[in-house]
Formats: structure tokens, C-alpha cells, sequence
């Protein structure tokens, strides 16, 4: 058995290599002749031009489709045509017509290594068979068309959500040619791009588009990009009956407490508590299609913070009006503390009055001292004392003013009704609610 085990795997690798042979030549037999003359002698690993500078490459791209765009992962999906021409000498026939191939014989031919930059997940498609077009034209052009769907990534600012524009790109790049080998080009410049003008986008309008030629600089070299550049813009009107209308609506709802009696606890507890946790639950519910470790404050994140500053505001509002409630006197007692308060008043008045009267003479007595400073001069214990009982009644005397101010200003704040905190409520609640929707809507809409 080991004598004869070499001599059985040279059989083997014999028959192999005949059928390779075999099957190599029906293949060569079953193509047409004028697609056999021109694979003779081709070889596919050579691009056109080697050593006789680089081959033109034009694209053109028709987006059939945007299926989704996505701010949580920050990218979009597209269906698209990739169209490339190039002129390839050893590719010339005679004859007016071109050649229509199978895809499949794209594997006999060069063809450029494009490749999209930001893609995460690309496929071509297969159904029926490989969605590929191979044209080769008398001078040696070649038409080379794919249908792809990609996934790219899109970087995007989020600080104007939902009323931003985000601006996308979809790069195309050689992957092995530098720009000595390979030149890409737009074939008809932005005009290169069709298919937009029919584009449904469920969330968003194209705004713009417009196509550039750069190139993408790496340490191995620099390589040819063409770059697809579109605009777009979100539509606001979903999230203004998704968002804006409810976070009003409980806005509003939460100045209703406003009108109910403050003996209404319950009332009134109810519809502030109830308000609050709805819009707690309403900002939750408008994060969950958005990234959740993001840096950004999005104009709705204001607009909810708004909202739920006004609601909470309301349910502090009753809170404040009850505690008066409780600590408003009476009225068997309500004349009795108010002079209570005159008698404090003037009593104050007269203590500030005696003081700064002692002052002004104090003042008049240095003057005169001044006067008679040339006849006879004070001792300087005599001065000493004046100056120091001066600066001490000065002292007192400012005291005295601030706290006056003090009490002055504790008085104005005093509520002799607390009713009145509810009508003042109705007026400044809906006048600054309308004030900040002002600015609010001005500065995300026009700057």
C-alpha cells in the first residue's frame, strides 16, 4: 500500500489538471468570436495605460432609493446605481455597434477597485442574478454599472433638533491606485447625480446637492475621491403634533388650578401632580429615538425643560397661596396687627429721628469748635471723645437705616391677601409662557 500511495496522487493531480484544461476550453469555445479575439492576449491584472500614465475613470450615480436615516447609530441607507466608464486600448473592435455582456464576465476584464469610505455595510445584489452591466464599446470604452445598498455613516449636529439640517456625504475612493494610476472624475459635474428630484424621504426634504473632486491623502499615498455632497432638512410638523402641541397642552392644563378655590386641596394637588408626571413621562418618551450618551442640548430638551419649569412652577405657585393661607390672620385680629405694625413703624421713625437730631448737633458743635479754634483750642482727650461719640452715632445711624429698609421691604412682601397670588397667577403665568415661545421660536427658525 505505501509503494503504490505516490504513484495514486500523481494520477490524481493528472486528472485534475486535465479537467482545468477541459474546462477552460469550453470555456474559450462557448464565447462569441469577437469577444475570444479580444481576451486573447488580455490580461486583467494590468490596468489600461500601464506605464503610459494613468486611465480616466468618469462616475455617475442614480440614487434609486434613502431607506432610513438614523440619529441614534448617526448614518443613513441607500440604494444606488454606481456607474463607471473607462477606455481600455486592448478592448478596440471594429464595428458601430457596442457589446452588451454578461456580468458574469466581469471577471475576465480590469475594472477600477472603487470603494465607498464611510460605508459600514454594503451588499450587492443578487436577484436574479448579480445586479452587474458590462458594455464595451468599438473605441474600447467600457460602461461597468452596479446596483448596491449601502449603510454610510453621517456625522451630524443635533443641537437644533427637530429643526435642523443635517448635510451627508457618500465618498467614492480608489483603494489601490493613487492618482498616478488611476484619475477619477463626475461625468457630467453635479448633473452626474440624478434620481433626487422623485426621492420620498418620510422625516426630511432635500434641500441641496452638489458633487467635488479631492483627494484622500494617506501614508501610502494620495489617492482620487469623488465626493457627493446633499442637505437635508427635517420636517418639523410631526414633532409639533408629536411633542410641542401635548407639552403645551399640560402647560396650559396646569394654569386650570389657577380658577379652583385654594380650600380645594385635593383639587388642585391633583391637577399639579398629574400634569408634572405626564410631562415627566412625555420628555422620557421623546429621548428613546434619540442617542443616549450624547453631548448634545437639542432645542426640544430646551423646549420640554420650558414646559416642565411652567407646570412646576404652577404646582409651586398653590403651594406657596396655602401656606399664606394658613398664617393670615384673622379678622377679629386683623386690626389689631395692622396697628401693631404702625405702632412698630413709628416707633422706628422716632428712634431714627432722636438719633440723627443728636447727629446734627454733634455736627453744629464741631463747627463751632472749628470757629474758636483760633481763641482757644480743645484738649486733645476733648476731641478725641467728640470724634469717637460722632463716628459711634454715625454708626448706629446707618444700622438703623438699613434695618428700617429691612422691615420696610419684609412689609411689602407680606400678602395681606392670599387670594391675590392666584389672580396675579392668571395675568403672569400665559404673558411669560408667550414671551419665551417668542424667543424661543425666533432664535432655533432664524439663527
Amino acid at each position: 500500500m505505501c509503494s503504490c500511495s505516490p504513484l495514486g496522487s500523481v494520477v490524481f493531480l493528472l486528472i485534475i489538471s486535465r479537467i482545468i484544461q477541459v474546462s477552460n476550453s469550453s470555456a474559450e469555445e462557448v464565447l462569441p468570436p469577437t469577444i475570444q479575439k479580444l481576451m486573447k492576449g488580455y490580461n486583467k491584472y494590468l490596468r489600461p495605460f500601464f506605464g503610459d500614465g494613468p486611465v480616466t475613470v468618469g462616475m455617475s450615480l442614480d440614487i434609486a432609493s434613502i431607506d432610513t436615516i438614523s440619529e441614534i447609530n448617526m448614518d443613513y441607507t441607500a440604494t444606488i446605481f454606481l456607474r463607471q466608464r473607462w477606455t481600455d486600448e486592448r478592448l478596440c473592435f471594429d464595428g458601430n455597434k457596442s457589446l452588451s455582456l454578461d456580468g458574469r464576465l466581469v471577471e475576465l476584464l480590469w475594472v477600477p477597485d472603487t470603494f465607498i469610505v464611510d460605508s459600514k455595510k454594503s451588499f450587492l445584489h443578487d436577484i436574479t442574478v448579480e445586479n452587474r452591466l458590462i458594455r464595451i464599446f468599438p473605441n474600447g470604452t467600457v460602461l461597468y454599472a452596479l446596483r448596491i445598498t449601502t449603510t454610510v455613516a453621517c456625522s451630524m449636529d443635533l443641537t437644533k433638533y427637530p429643526m435642523d439640517k443635517q448635510t451627508c456625504t457618500l465618498q467614492l475612493e480608489s483603494w489601490g491606485y493613487n492618482v498616478k494610476d488611476v484619475v477619477f472624475h463626475w461625468t457630467r459635474g453635479n448633473q452626474s447625480v440624478s434620481g433626487l428630484d422623485t426621492l420620498q424621504l418620510a422625516q426630511y426634504t432635500l434641500e441641496d446637492y452638489y458633487t467635488s473632486e479631492s483627494e484622500a491623502v494617506y501614508e501610502t499615498g494620495r489617492y482620487p475621491k469623488l465626493i457627493f455632497h446633499f442637505q437635508l432638512r427635517r420636517s418639523i410638523l410631526y414633532f409639533i403634533l408629536e411633542t410641542y402641541v401635548p407639552s403645551s397642552a399640560l402647560v396650559v392644563l396646569s394654569w386650570v388650578s389657577f380658577w379652583i378655590s385654594q380650600s380645594s386641596v385635593p383639587a388642585r394637588i391633583c391637577i399639579g401632580v398629574t400634569t408634572v408626571l405626564t410631562m415627566t413621562t412625555l420628555m422620557m418618551g421623546a429621548r428613546t429615538s434619540l442617542p443616549n450618551a450624547n453631548c448634545f442640548i437639542k432645542a426640544i430638551d430646551v423646549y420640554l425643560g420650558i414646559c416642565f419649569s411652567f407646570i412646576f412652577g404652577a404646582l409651586i405657585e398653590y403651594a406657596v397661596a396655602h401656606f399664606c393661607t394658613l398664617h393670615q390672620p384673622n379678622a377679629a385680629n386683623a386690626y389689631m396687627y395692622g396697628q401693631e405694625m404702625q405702632e412698630r413703624e413709628d416707633e422706628m421713625n422716632g428712634i431714627v429721628a432722636s438719633i440723627g437730631s443728636q447727629a446734627l448737633r454733634v455736627r453744629k458743635r464741631e463747627e463751632m469748635l472749628s470757629r474758636a479754634g483760633s481763641t482757644s483750642s480743645p484738649t486733645p482727650s476733648d476731641a478725641k471723645e467728640d470724634k469717637s461719640s460722632s463716628q459711634t452715632k454715625s454708626g448706629c445711624t446707618k444700622s438703623l437705616s438699613l434695618l428700617r429698609r429691612i422691615v420696610c421691604f419684609l412689609n411689602c412682601c407680606h400678602v395681606e391677601n392670599p387670594h391675590y397670588i392666584d389672580n396675579y397667577s392668571r395675568l403672569t403665568f400665559p404673558l411669560s409662557f408667550i414671551f419665551i415661545n417668542l424667543l424661543y421660536w425666533t432664535y432655533y427658525l432664524y439663527f
